[in-house]
């Protein structure tokens, strides 16, 4: 299991990777260009500008989180040949300075959907939350409004100039549905794997967040289901998934520890976070630990370990505690405790290995 942190850059994060290295057992930061817009190529010198950066701290920089999919390619629209195509560029200068992973999703317009940014919970802290009931009713740009008053600091999937266009994207998506994603999404695929194999770079999906349909709009990545469909569309090795417990694990019905038992092996990268679900379909973000929500982060710590999981592993969105001021989800502390969790958990499961063999 290698430990890493997601840092969102020098400008435009509250944490600092003088901070970040004080917390044991982290060896990469995951990163990305965060100011480029989604189709842009990344170009070699802001690349090298940015991991140059990174490593001078001692860290590797294998995962790259995220290079977005541009719309067009989602929607599968005239232009889409002209982002596949610098796509398929900058996987090449990635590739040139080592990158290993790249997490991308295929989310149409929302990344995440959340309704509250800074949810109360009873232990004082705060966290993300999100209300079904609420995003059934609520006007999207309603909930733009929300979003953006949230932080001054860019919040992925949520881009300006990317909603600016809100109305236009709805009535372009008024003709894909769950099939027509699924084609557009193999499109895709079928154009930069050969690069990326000739790059030696793991694509690695994110499942949906949340995992079911939102104002309308086609969600793919939603399940078991949908892992063995896009092994369809190729069984390429590096054709993989990001494992997020939080976000697949959001509906109740998928069993993250099966779900990683299952495909770890074509998951170089995971993501590991609680959720404490609803019965009416809400959910709150929570702690790490296991008996603070609805996810058994123990069992899929297990089984990673089972398997002798060696792929990318960062804790997830956590709560924002002890007053702490960040980004919504990315705080400093509540993050390192969960690494602290999740390292405590994989030793005391080689612990219990050792002992068998003894």
């Amino acid at each position: 299991m290698n430990i890493t942190f997601r840092w969102y850059g020098r400008e435009n994060d509250t944490v600092t990777l003088e901070q970040i290295k004080q917390i044991p057992g982290v060896k990469g930061i995951v990163w990305a260009l965060h100011q480029k817009p989604a189709g842009e190529v990344w170009e070699k010198a802001e690349i090298k500008e940015e991991i140059e950066y990174i490593q001078s701290f001692g860290f590797h920089t294998d995962v790259v989180e995220s290079v977005n999919v541009h719309e067009s390619i989602k929607l599968g629209n005239e232009n889409r040949m002209k982002y596949i195509e610098n796509y398929k560029e900058t996987i090449r200068n990635l590739a040139e300075f080592g990158v290993k992973v790249i997490c991308y999703n295929f989310m149409p317009v929302f990344d995440w959907t959340r309704t509250e940014m800074f949810h109360p919970l009873k232990d004082g802290s705060t966290a993300l939350f999100y209300e079904k009931a609420k995003v059934d009713q609520i006007d999207p740009q309603e909930l733009i409004q929300t979003v953006a008053k949230s932080s001054n600091l860019t919040l992925p999937g949520w881009e300006p100039e990317r909603l600016e266009r809100i109305s236009e994207l709805f009535d372009a998506y008024k003709t894909v549905d769950e099939e027509k994603l699924w084609e557009n999404l193999a499109f895709f695929l079928n154009e930069i794997l050969p690069v990326a194999e000739a790059c030696d770079i793991k694509m690695a999906i994110h499942p949906d967040d949340p995992p079911w349909s939102i104002f309308g709009l086609p969600r793919i990545i939603t399940g078991k289901e949908s892992y063995e469909k896009l092994m369809e569309i190729s069984d390429s090795p590096l054709n993989g998934f990001t494992l997020c417990t939080g976000s697949m694990g959001a509906n109740p019905n998928n069993n993250m520890v099966e779900i990683a038992k299952e495909y770890a092996n074509r998951s170089p990268f995971a993501h590991i976070r609680n959720v404490k679900i609803y019965e009416n379909g809400d959910f709150e973000e929570t702690s790490h630990y296991t008996q603070d929500g609805s996810i058994d982060v123990k069992g899929v710590v297990e089984a990673l370990h089972n398997q002798d999981y060696n792929g990318y592993v960062r804790p997830d969105h956590g709560r924002h505690i002890w007053g702490e001021v960040c980004r919504p989800g990315y705080g400093l502390y509540d993050r390192a405790l969960g690494i602290m969790y999740l390292l405590g958990l994989w030793d005391a499961y080689e612990a219990k290995k050792a002992g068998n063999k003894a």
